[in-house]
């Protein structure tokens, strides 16, 4: 457990992601940015029964200054936590290396989702795998900077 903000963070009870986020934090993105090849940031989101926040690492993409997030769940037939809770809660924090700061999230479009579903489909194949395999449809998730941040 950290803070972030003066509150107190509760970081993912997964075993090898609450590793990755340590290593994140402490070396303030020098290490855990770039995670099995892939580029990584930490998502801060507010528990949507708990109201408390919680922090998981995620591969990414980028797009035209916003950032991409793949709810994938590993394709699992259910969303996420950290899914649901940016639904309930849309005002998330994110740390990407270095930087930390607001932003905004929402679902991609119907309309949206092609183009920045091969986005991320191109920086991690087992995308597409998950949703082969879920009956779901996995979101795309859009994080676009805050005013001011």
């Amino acid at each position: 457990m950290t803070t972030h903000r003066g509150q107190e963070v509760f970081d993912s009870p997964t075993g090898w992601v609450a590793d990755h986020i340590r290593k994140y934090v402490e070396s303030e993105g020098r290490e855990g940015h770039f995670y099995q090849g892939h580029r990584s940031l930490l998502l801060t989101t507010r528990g949507r029964k708990s109201g408390l926040l919680r922090r998981t690492a995620l591969f990414y993409g980028e797009d035209n200054g916003r950032y991409l997030l793949v709810a994938s769940n590993g394709g699992a037939h259910q969303h996420p936590a950290w899914y649901l809770n940016l639904t309930a809660d849309p005002d998330v924090t994110v740390q990407v290396g270095p930087d930390e700061f607001a932003v905004r999230a929402r679902t991609a479009t119907p309309d949206e989702k092609p183009p920045l579903w091969r986005i991320m489909a191109s920086n991690f194949s087992l995308y597409d795998t998950y949703q082969e395999k879920s009956e779901r449809d996995i979101p795309l998730v859009i994080l676009e900077p805050q005013e001011g941040e």
